[in-house]
This record gives C-alpha cells, sequence and structure tokens, in this order.
C-alpha cells in the first residue's frame, strides 16, 4: 500500500471518529433480488422486437419506416446494455431514413437528433431540430428538445425562450421535468423537487412503466442532492421494481452505501453485479475512486487502466470528455492531452461546465492565476454545480483569496454526499 494511501485512510477515519455515524438507511434483502435477476424480460422483449424489425428489412429494404422501428429498438436496447455498437447502427439507420425522404419528416429528424443528444453531439443535433421547427408538424415536441440542446450547450436565454413557448400546464408531464431541470439549472433544487414530484404524480396515474422508472431514478438523484437520503433509496428501489436490471438504480444505491454509509466493499459488490452485463466505461472510474477510498491502489489502477482501454473505442467520440479531462489533468505526464480535450469540449459545448474543465486542468499543472481567470470570466455566478464549486474554492485558496475559498466551504459541505467522501475530506481542509 503507498504512504499515502495509508495516509488518506487515517485521515478518512478521523473524520467518521469526529463525526456521527450516519444512521444506515440500506439493507441488502432490499436489493439483492435484483443484484441476481438473470432473466430480464424487458431485455428479451426488446431484442425480440428488433429481430421483428431486422426480419422486415430484409425482406423489404426500401421501406424506411421500418427503418425508424428498428433504430428505435437498437436504441432502447443500447440503454439497457451500454453497448455503444448499438447506438452508433441506430444512427446509420436513422440517417437512411432521413436520406429515403430528403430530410423532410420532422418525427424522423427528432429521432435523429435525439440520437445525437445521446452521443453528445449537441451541435449536430441543434441543426437537425431547426430543421424540424421550420417543417412545424407537432411544433411543440420539436421545442422541448431545442429547449434541452439549448441548456445542454449552454444558451440559456435561448433554452428559456423555449421554455416560456410551451404550454404551461402543470399537467403536462413533458413541460414539468424541464421546468424541473430548469429550475435546478438556476441553482433552486426545492423548486426542482417540487416540479418533479408533480411529474411523478402523472407518471403514476398515467401507469406507464417507462415513465415511471424514468422520473423515479430522477427525483432519487434530486433527493440525494437535497440530503434527503432514505427518499433517494426508496425511489431507486421502485424504479428496480419496474426493471429488475436498472443499471443507473443499481448504481444510485452502490452510492449511497459508499457515500453515505461508507460501504465501500457492498457498493463494489452492486457496482461488479452491474458490470457484468452492463458496459459503460464510467462504471470503472467509479470503481477506482471507490477502491482509492479503500486505500486499495491496486484494484485503482486497475479500474483506470480498463476504464482507459475502454474509451479507446472511436465510437464514444466526445462522449467522456469530461471524464477524461479530470483523469488526465491529475496526470502530470497527461496535461497536454487534458488541455487539448478541455479546448474540444469548449468548442462543443461552451458552458460553464467545460471552462471550469479548462480552468481545473491549469490548476493542476500549476498556473492557478490563469485557472483563476477562466473562472471569473466564465464559470462565477453561472453554475451551482457542487463539482465545479469544489473547484472554484481550491482556486480561489491557490491564488490566496481565502475569505472567497471559505464563503464556499459551507455550501460545499452540504453537498458532501453529492461529491463522495474522498472530495469532502478536501472540502474540510479548505
Amino acid at each position: 500500500m503507498k504512504p499515502n494511501n495509508i495516509i488518506t485512510i487515517l485521515l478518512l477515519l478521523l473524520i467518521v471518529s469526529c463525526n456521527d455515524t450516519p444512521k444506515k438507511i440500506t439493507s441488502s434483502t432490499d436489493y439483492n433480488v435484483y443484484l441476481n435477476a438473470d432473466d430480464d424480460e424487458m431485455l428479451q422483449l426488446t431484442i425480440e422486437d428488433y429481430k421483428f424489425w431486422e426480419k422486415k428489412l430484409e425482406k423489404e429494404p426500401s421501406q424506411f419506416p421500418y427503418l425508424i422501428k428498428a433504430a428505435a429498438s437498437q436504441s432502447h436496447l443500447f440503454s439497457k446494455t451500454g453497448r455503444i455498437e448499438l447506438l452508433i447502427e441506430a444512427e446509420n439507420k436513422l440517417i437512411k431514413a432521413n436520406k429515403a425522404t430528403n430530410y423532410s419528416k420532422s418525427a424522423y429528424l427528432r429521432s435523429l437528433a435525439h440520437n445525437y443528444i445521446s452521443q453528445h453531439r449537441f451541435n449536430e443535433s441543434l441543426k437537425l431540430l431547426k430543421k424540424a421547427e421550420a417543417i412545424g408538424d407537432n411544433l411543440e415536441v420539436t421545442q422541448k428538445m431545442l429547449f434541452d440542446v439549448h441548456l445542454e450547450l449552454g444558451n440559456f436565454e435561448l433554452a428559456k425562450s423555449y421554455l416560456d413557448k410551451f404550454s404551461n400546464d402543470n399537467s403536462d408531464f413533458d413541460y414539468l421535468i424541464r421546468l424541473s431541470k430548469w429550475s435546478d439549472h438556476r441553482g433552486n433544487l426545492e423548486a426542482a423537487i417540487k416540479y418533479m414530484e408533480q411529474a411523478k404524480e402523472i407518471a403514476e396515474s398515467s401507469n406507464l412503466p417507462a415513465t415511471k422508472q424514468w422520473v423515479y431514478t430522477n427525483i432519487a438523484d434530486y433527493y440525494g442532492h437535497a440530503g434527503r437520503i432514505k427518499d433517494s433509496y426508496n425511489h431507486y428501489l421502485k424504479a428496480l421494481s419496474i426493471d429488475n436490471n436498472d443499471a443507473y438504480a443499481k448504481k444510485g444505491i452502490a452510492w449511497i452505501l459508499y457515500s453515505y454509509e461508507k460501504n465501500a466493499n457492498e457498493a463494489l459488490r452492486i457496482l461488479n453485479s452491474i458490470t457484468t452485463s452492463y458496459n459503460a466505461p464510467d462504471y470503472y472510474l467509479l470503481k477506482a475512486e471507490i477502491a482509492e477510498f479503500q486505500g486499495d491502489s491496486n484494484l485503482q489502477e486497475e479500474q483506470i487502466k480498463l476504464y482507459k482501454s475502454a474509451v479507446q473505442n472511436e465510437f464514444y467520440g466526445d462522449m467522456y470528455n469530461k471524464y477524461n479531462v479530470l483523469l488526465y489533468a491529475e496526470e502530470n505526464i497527461e496535461t497536454e492531452k487534458a488541455l487539448k480535450i478541455a479546448q474540444t469540449e469548449i468548442k462543443n459545448r461552451p458552458t460553464p461546465q467545460s471552462y471550469d474543465l479548462l480552468a481545473w486542468t491549469y490548476y493542476k499543472y500549476g498556473d492557478a492565476t490563469e485557472a483563476l481567470d477562466i473562472m471569473e470570466k466564465y464559470v462565477v455566478g453561472k453554475t451551482y454545480e457542487p463539482e465545479v464549486l469544489f473547484h472554484l474554492a481550491q482556486v480561489y485558496k491557490a491564488n490566496g483569496k481565502k475569505d472567497e475559498a471559505k464563503n464556499l466551504k459551507k455550501e460545499l459541505l452540504e453537498s458532501a454526499f453529492e461529491l463522495g467522501p474522498l472530495v469532502a475530506l478536501k472540502i474540510k481542509n479548505i
């Protein structure tokens, strides 16, 4: 074990001993049945649906509506398995369908735009949605997606203008979830939860399984951010009761075990059960973080290697830029790579979060002055994300702005669960 890992463990033990141990809220009996679930009925149904449309295409390859149906099944399979090849295959089918209709069907344009959103290709998605907006049919559906994309691109005024175009009907599920997202962006977590709870009521009354599953995981995230850990846990379980292989819900429970209950071994057990059938590189990084918390440098290094190997797949494109920057910024020999990726991310989506990545890379490289300049121009007062505020506090401290750093400390301590125990330790030293 490396000396710095020993120091980390001792400091973490000191923190735990100086604070009340959090009340245990999880129970393996609640979720074990989902970890051992071999039969995924929803996955099998999706596979059968995909095979059905593929057979249709084999018989009638010129029928572009079949391309749309097959692509939808592949996109769903991607969400169930994390296999990026499925998303790319869906994209190819959607491109064929749009070419066959000369990019004149707004529904087909929106389908391809949605695929690009999943790939973090937001600018390409925006171009397609503008075409759909010009065509005009089902305009509000297009406008809602335009809100989503403009928010991702950091075009906040434009995003708000589209939000204002919607019917401000509190019985409209799609409107409420976007109003919730906008409230969260503005730093109003209480309002974000309120609107998501209203959306949950609609989802439950409509009794559509996929809609309920989606809203349960999203509101679980918000509850976690608000420190309502028990509510968060219960809603992840609700999502799993609908789909026993919901990887995101399992990951949420693993995070509660790790960050709140400090039960790293159990968190890793859950994550290992997920990655036997679900493929997404960021799970390796989460395992690496938990390994660092445990002081297991061998496991940490192994998981980082697995992550780096996974993201070599060119199909991922820019999907993991954020993770790559944060990882490479920690490695002095990879600073140039981190800077290059951060600049790419700014070009793709010039948001405060993207500029934070650039500033953080300069900070880790030892150029705190440049980091502060970027933060003050593009980040300060423009986002309320705890991770960004933590970076800002560190940059302030490095530039001798101790009061500004301490002003952020209280807020950051309240976000300790969201940030995790390793960052919580660093917050205490601000």
